[in-house]
């Protein structure tokens, strides 16, 4: 006897409508591969939170926010270099030893920022409305460019030379911020065109 094929339902595999759907109106973080490096790297890294977190521009939330960068000074080969913190998300141009480097060190300090904001709200679970974006910097004008973009947001709503105080550049830096390693954040920023100031914020 001839045994008949059944046509069974099959999972897996590409289908329209498939895959994790966006939380809210904003796209999700890409979850392809990010580029690989093996050598100190800066990069500019946005984390957003989720819409029922509380206002990050504020005394408490800052205050808890730059502790968190304190403690993770320099751990597991990635260094915050400049921040920025907005009403829901934050801007940062970290430095990593590598691309592991990044992945661990940037899982590391948004455990400890999650941990001290559900604390703060006194709520558990999730405090970050998907992964970190993260862009490699790798030529003195894409690093310079980058900066700007962190520090001077804060100046296209008040005013040219204006410092944000949410940010590194009202900062303790020794206090907070870790010294670079690489070339690009130790000589590269200043040779861009046009360069930054040394005396400005980004100094």
């Amino acid at each position: 006897m001839e045994q008949l094929a059944f046509a069974l339902p099959q999972r897996g595999g590409k289908r329209r409508g498939a895959g994790r759907k966006p939380n809210g109106r904003r796209p999700l973080v890409s979850h392809a591969p990010r580029p690989r490096f093996e050598k100190p790297t800066p990069i500019h890294v946005t984390l957003r939170v989720g819409q029922h977190v509380w206002n990050l521009r504020s005394g408490r939330s800052f205050k808890r926010i730059t502790r968190c960068f304190e403690k993770a000074r320099g751990r597991l080969g990635l260094r915050v270099i400049e921040f920025s913190v907005l009403g829901n998300h934050l801007h940062l141009i970290v430095e990593a030893d590598s691309n592991e480097a990044l992945s661990r060190g940037m899982q590391g300090l948004c455990i400890r920022i999650a941990k001290t904001l559900n604390t703060l709200m006194n709520l558990s679970g999730r405090v970050f409305a998907d992964h970190y974006h993260s862009r490699l910097l790798r030529t003195p004008t894409e690093l310079v460019n980058a900066i700007r973009y962190v520090l001077e947001n804060f100046a296209h709503h008040f005013g040219k030379g204006a410092r944000d105080p949410y940010s590194s550049a009202r900062c303790d830096r020794e206090a907070l911020l870790a010294t670079p390693v690489s070339w690009l954040l130790r000589v590269g920023r200043w040779r861009a065109k046009p360069a930054l100031d040394p005396s400005g914020p980004a100094g």
